[in-house]
């Protein structure tokens, strides 16, 4: 099991706030939660509010996308777990800085946790790498993310916060099966013609995040992997083999490209394999699902999505 009933330093401050309290940061609510920890998360909407308060997670009122919103942030949360996704254009993230530049000096938190993407590191040609590679990011979306991460580099050191930045890859799980893509015969690659990618299970990403607002080194990128990449074609046919569906007919890669979206191909473009022993070395995690195999074991207990 992952370890997080692990002795750890006190959290001093006002319990933790999360900004982005989708899936992950719920996740991540319950972890704090059970360790004793009030929760507060940032709700953009009365229900995105409503669903906050159903699990005990105060709602703080404020839009990322509207600075001025922005003025009831709670004063010194031990930790701020920041889960928001940059907007889908531009090349920064505006959302970031408008809840950086709200954060008074009563409001800063004791640390900032920050989920970004392995997709700063560009096509790597599915070599492994560490995270002293460096980011060349190729598409917008990557750039916003390494945009997003000197800004709160930048920040961080002018307010003396200390930050930790987890690099994802793709995340699976309960709600993120791709059993539409298998239920629609949707093709892939052939597989010896796809490229690397890399995963890691929701609970172990919450898990992750959890280690690393205790024991993340401050200024530290780390791999939130599970450290056994494989290809897009190899996951789908095994989620496909899980859930008792037909395995998706494979084409050549050129014929793939011709009807993947823009999304899609990107992340397969980017090929890489992402080493994980900083995370488990630095925070002390055993992952519950360390493989592709130990999270399909657990698939059919849950809700299939």
């Amino acid at each position: 099991m992952t370890r997080i009933d692990a002795p750890v330093e006190a959290l001093p401050g006002a319990g933790v706030f999360i900004v982005g309290c989708g899936d992950i940061g719920r996740r991540v609510a319950r972890l704090e939660q059970a360790a004793g920890h009030r929760v507060l998360a940032l709700a953009r909407s009365e229900t995105a509010a409503s669903v906050l308060w159903a699990q005990g997670i105060e709602a703080i009122p404020g839009d990322l996308d509207h600075p001025a919103s922005l003025h009831r942030l709670p004063p010194r949360a031990a930790v701020l777990y920041y889960f928001a996704p940059p907007p889908a254009e531009g090349s920064g993230d505006p959302r970031l800085a408008s809840l950086l530049t709200a954060l008074t000096p009563a409001a800063l938190p004791g640390r900032i946790v920050y989920i970004s993407t392995s997709a700063v590191y560009g096509d790597c040609q599915g070599a492994w790498i560490r995270e002293d590679q460096p980011v060349a990011p190729k598409t917008d979306r990557a750039r916003r993310r390494v945009a997003a991460e000197q800004t709160l580099r930048d920040w961080s050191q002018a307010y003396g916060v200390p930050w930790v930045v987890l690099r994802v890859p793709g995340i699976y799980g309960p709600g993120r099966w791709p059993l539409a893509w298998i239920r629609q015969g949707r093709p892939v690659p052939r597989e010896a013609e796809c490229p690397y990618s890399n995963r890691i299970h929701a609970d172990d990403l919450a898990a992750a995040c959890f280690a690393a607002a205790r024991r993340g080194r401050p200024g530290q990128v780390y791999h939130a992997s599970d450290g056994h990449p494989t290809t897009l074609t190899d996951y789908l046919y095994r989620v496909a083999d899980a859930f008792d569906l037909p395995r998706p007919p494979a084409v050549a890669l050129t014929e793939f490209w011709r009807t993947a979206s823009p999304t899609l191909r990107s992340y397969l473009e980017d090929s890489k394999r992402l080493d994980n022993r900083r995370l488990l070395q630095d925070l002390g995690l055993v992952l519950r699902y360390p493989d592709l195999a130990s999270g399909l074991a657990a698939a059919r207990t849950a809700a299939p999505g």
